[in-house]
């Protein structure tokens, strides 16, 4: 069954319906075409453009078709062109004259638009909810590591010394403000394009407020052409999921760094590693190269519907049936590169004596050396140049800064006292790094105190959220 073969004299051919067919990948929303048939159907009613009984005729047998689609006692027929004339044509099947009302006041146009957006809304509630696992996830990490020391790098050249919360702090606010993107795409988009029609509306009286509230939008969309060529929120969603897997892809880099032999920071769990079928010894960090290759795939998804989007007039045009497949496979790519990643970094050991023994053999302490100076007299310039001679001293040497006698370091520079030693440990140059967001202990449990505030005051998003 087509929706609209009255025009035409003979069948489409078949490779002309193959290429034009949605149904392989439309059919994933079944449950938003259905429910918003319902509230349509309902709205129908109460414009008085269906009697209540035909609404319950109709109704009824739309919860039977969606329950019986959920467990798998009705089949999706491939001879459909879109999931919307396979609901329709069940319908009609099942009811007779009755079911070919449920299109009254409608076009594919402005249904498929509320099925992407229905779609789209559960999927940002859906990443929302894995994101708070991630963020509670690293949270946990942060209260239990305000002491272990690792050093902190620029260029990937060891710079100062932090403390694995601190490092961990980075990425709780970039998935912070991941949820937060999610959030701002939910409320643009919460409103309803159900009524717009083809493209400029219907001479039936709708109650467009209705619909939509009957959908949890905020309201009808304002403008009916824009209602069904728009797919901002289709180019919104991909950019911020672009974000999420460039975030992950980061985390991923350092976590495959970390678990290499050269560093040897943590260790990855049995559960989230792969062996080799030649070399025996190996324990490969393949999730996480698997999630950090994973970000180009959904780059590849933004940058289609982008191009896809960047020469259509308005209003609705074919092309953009090409919104679907590629965002459908960015958001389950996402939720399971999400749900992999929390799992990963949830089970891995983690080294405390490797990455402090790093630390302080990396020269992390060479700012504060020179702070010490300054704090006794010497010009900053002068400092820096002096702990640059030490840390010459001490590669020659094969001995870290701490290492140093102070009969080594008076040598060098006679400002130095005793009480150097205490001014280049690694518990001092962190803690003494108060202001807030930096490393050192207050300024760490102020902002782990934050964090669970935020957690709080920001629920995972739902369809009855202000």
């Amino acid at each position: 069954m087509k929706l609209w073969g009255g025009r035409f004299t003979k069948e489409t051919d078949q490779l002309v319906h193959n290429f034009n067919a949605s149904l392989s990948f439309d059919q994933k929303f079944f449950r938003q075409d259905i429910d918003g048939s319902i509230a349509h159907v309902t709205m129908l009613a109460a414009c008085h453009i269906l009697t209540e009984d035909e609404k319950n005729i109709i109704i009824d047998q739309l919860k039977k078709i969606k329950k019986e689609l959920e467990d798998g006692t009705l089949e999706i027929s491939p001879e459909y062109e879109d999931i919307h004339s396979f609901v329709e044509a069940t319908l009609i099947e099942r009811t007779g004259d009755v079911g070919k009302k449920l299109h009254t006041g409608r076009s594919r146009n402005d249904q498929v638009a509320l099925d992407m957006k229905l779609y789209i809304r559960d999927e940002i509630f859906a990443l929302d909810e894995l994101l708070t696992e991630l963020l509670e996830t690293i949270m946990k990490v942060m209260e239990d590591h305000t002491h272990t020391y690792m050093p902190g790098f620029t260029h990937l050249q060891k710079a100062q010394p932090v403390t694995l919360a601190h490092h961990f702090g980075a990425y709780f606010e970039m998935f912070k403000r991941d949820r937060s993107r999610l959030k701002d795409i939910y409320h643009r988009m919460n409103y309803c394009p159900l009524g717009a029609g083809a493209l400029a509306g219907t001479t039936y009286p709708l109650d467009r407020e209705l619909t939509a509230h009957l959908l949890g939008f905020d309201g009808p969309t304002l403008n009916s052409m824009d209602s069904v060529s728009d797919r901002d929120y289709i180019i919104e969603l991909l950019g911020a999921l672009s974000m999420i897997m460039m975030h992950l892809s980061r985390f991923c880099e350092e976590i495959i760094m970390w678990n290499s032999n050269e560093y040897q920071f943590i260790e990855l769990d049995d559960a989230y590693s792969t062996g080799s079928s030649i070399m025996p010894q190996k324990k490969n960090p393949d999730i996480a190269e698997l999630v950090r290759g994973k970000c180009g795939r959904v780059y590849g998804a933004l940058i289609s519907i982008l191009t896809t989007m960047k020469g259509l007039p308005l209003a609705y045009n074919k092309d953009m049936q090409e919104d679907k497949e590629f965002t459908f496979d960015a958001v389950d790519t996402v939720k399971g590169c999400i749900k992999l990643f929390e799992g990963m970094i949830s089970t891995m050991k983690i080294n405390k004596e490797a990455m402090e023994r790093s630390a302080k053999h990396g020269f992390t302490n060479a700012t504060d050396a020179a702070d010490y100076l300054v704090n006794h007299g010497v010009p900053f310039r002068d400092a820096h140049g002096i702990i640059g001679q030490i840390v010459l001293y001490c590669i020659d040497k094969g001995i870290s800064i701490e290492e140093m006698t102070l009969d080594e370091f008076q040598a060098i520079c006679p400002a130095f006292q005793s009480d150097i030693y205490d001014a280049i440990a690694l518990k001092t140059c962190v803690n003494m790094r108060n202001t807030i967001g930096g490393p050192g202990e207050k300024a760490m449990a102020r902002v782990i105190e934050l964090n669970k505030k935020y957690l709080t005051e920001n629920p995972i998003l739902a369809k009855d959220q202000d």
